[in-house]
């Protein structure tokens, strides 16, 4: 069970204003559970973890294994939720360098369909030149205009590469299971495909073949990872302030009423910054509507105490940190002794790098604490396969039971269409000339 740590949020909030929202918590929880709340047809990211793989899981991870075998690199085309939380997880497990040396057996996995940026673009075209390919295409309509311009050119890459009929064996397809043009064109093309079930929304999605199938080519144990799940799943059903999923979604609601408006999600691991824009995505599209919820923001420390680090400390008193700690890795790195110890370091001469680490994260949490910054620990333990998909099942129970409790419907996100009316009618697209 990850353990959240309150013990430096004292003074901000006080124990009888927590314990006065158990009652709130206990409804929202039950809200979710029974189906009752708002949004209730896009609650079958509930039913996601699982002890034993289903026959789905098994054609993942043979659709994978092809992949692996046949491909220096794999694409995967989508965005927002068809994006973040692969990329997430593996960064996060594999850091944001995996793709080094990577090859056939174990293929570099690059993301497009992520933003129209011709550099971008371009960047892609040199680093599939001369490479075999293949492409793991992502998005319940196929009409969403970023992916499907990026799937639109790949296709036309790989049919010129390989052939029509070598191209179509090259692509799978994660769509809707009957709508859509994108399940149109892999049915009538043939296509490897895997169904993002109805009633998931794309935030909620990274333990459906959304994020499971560019997982398991990463190399990831997804079978793991969705048992690791299963244990979140049935130890955060407790209903009681020993739960940390009610700890985290109380002290949330709580902050919010007590005037900030911003929290801050920190990683001590350069591999967490895409894990951060995933929860980014989850709390900021479930909760910012209506006028209300916290501004979800993320950083990586201690890179960015050199950035935001003064502005945590002492800028506008209108947030609070939420840090995420893992248990250091079995391999160990020793700091070495210099004869001329020019740069001062001879005082840490034989103590490993872990234990700076942690020095570091103690004297941030002091120094944010006596700067007025409430601090939030999650202590995770172990960074497995496992543990991660925990992770992601304790956040999304904490989205769902924190939007209820702030009284906004989680599943929705009426505000993301208006941009893309704006941009259609720009561009002239039929419909929308008139807007």
């Amino acid at each position: 069970m990850i353990n959240v740590d309150i013990s430096n949020v004292w003074g901000q909030i006080s124990l009888p204003g927590l314990l006065a929202l158990e009652h709130e918590i206990f409804d929202a929880h039950m809200a979710l559970t029974e189906g009752s709340g708002a949004g209730s047809d896009y609650l079958g990211w509930l039913d996601l973890p699982a002890r034993e793989p289903t026959p789905e899981i098994w054609r993942i991870k043979e659709a994978a294994g092809r992949i692996r075998a046949d491909s220096d690199v794999c694409v995967v085309v989508g965005i927002g939720g068809s994006y973040l939380g692969p990329r997430a997880a593996i960064e996060l497990l594999q850091g944001p360098g995996r793709n080094i040396g990577r090859g056939k057996g174990n293929p570099q996995i690059w993301f497009a369909g992520n933003s129209l940026s011709t550099r971008q673009w371009n960047e892609l075209c040199r680093l599939l030149e001369g490479k075999d390919f293949s492409v793991i295409v992502i998005s319940k309509s196929g009409t969403t205009t970023e992916p499907a311009i990026a799937f639109r050119s790949l296709r036309w890459m790989l049919e010129r590469r390989y052939g029509t009929d070598g191209a179509n064996s090259r692509i799978y397809a994660i769509t809707d299971p009957i709508r859509g043009a994108l399940r149109q064109m892999a049915d009538e093309h043939g296509w490897a495909s895997f169904s993002i079930p109805p009633a998931v929304g794309g935030r909620f999605s990274v333990l459906t073949a959304v994020g499971l199938l560019p997982m398991a080519v990463a190399g990831i144990d997804i079978i793991a990872m969705l048992a690791g799940a299963m244990e979140g799943k049935e130890a955060y059903d407790l209903r009681s302030f020993e739960n940390p999923v009610w700890l985290y979604a109380a002290l949330r609601n709580l902050m919010l009423r007590n005037g900030k408006s911003i929290e801050v999600l920190c990683g001590w691991e350069p591999g967490f910054r895409m894990f951060g824009l995933w929860w980014q995505q989850l709390f900021g599209e479930s909760e910012g509507k209506d006028g209300r919820g916290l501004f979800p923001a993320t950083a990586e420390f201690t890179a960015d105490l050199h950035s935001l680090g003064q502005m945590i400390q002492q800028g506008q008193r209108n947030l609070f940190e939420t840090m995420i700690r893992f248990d250091p890795p079995e391999l160990k790195q020793t700091i070495m002794s210099d004869i001329q110890n020019l740069d001062g370091l001879n005082y840490l001469a034989g103590q490993t790098l872990d234990f700076v680490d942690e020095q570091a994260f103690q004297g941030t949490v002091a120094a944010h604490v006596d700067g007025g910054v409430p601090v939030i620990t999650m202590d995770c333990g172990e960074l497995t396969d496992r543990k991660v998909g925990e992770l992601f099942y304790f956040m999304e129970l904490a989205c769902g039971i924190s939007a209820y409790t702030l009284g906004v419907n989680p599943f929705n996100q009426p505000g993301v269409e208006m941009y893309k009316r704006n941009m259609f009618a720009l561009l002239g697209k039929p419909g929308y000339e008139q807007q």
